[in-house]
């Protein structure tokens, strides 16, 4: 049985391939979209329970990609992760809804305590 569904959303494959398998190992279900229309499309699609979203990446960055996922999931957990983090990014994304902002290279057990919260907000505001 799952412990749940996450998305990853990073503008580089080999991160995703990585984190995905390691997440994927510690029994979750796990999505990948390298960009942020992807992630757009993989959420109105699938029924995600948390997303873990890269901040940095062409086109539309994670600040936006953030914006856009909360008009379509309200109640989605998105977890933004970066590389380059600044002050500023952390305020507007925590002001935007954002669950929680860690820099890379994260933890997976901090990254995964972190989505299990996530996961767990969500299932308590359904019931």
């Amino acid at each position: 049985m799952s412990k749940g569904k996450v998305l990853l959303v990073d503008d580089r494959p080999d991160f995703l391939d990585i984190l995905g398998e390691r997440i994927a190992a510690r029994g979750y279900e796990v999505g990948r979209a390298s960009s942020g229309g992807e992630a757009l499309a993989a959420v109105s699609g699938q029924g995600f329970d948390a997303v873990v979203l890269d901040v940095v990446m062409p086109e539309m960055d994670g600040i936006e990609t953030l914006k856009r996922l909360r008009e379509l999931d309200p109640g989605l957990a998105v977890i933004l992760l970066t590389g380059y983090g600044t002050s500023e990014e952390v305020i507007q994304a925590l002001a935007l809804g954002a669950q929680d902002f860690l820099v890379k290279p994260a933890d997976l057990d901090s990254l995964l305590e972190r989505v299990d919260e996530a996961i767990a907000r969500k299932a308590a505001a359904r019931s």
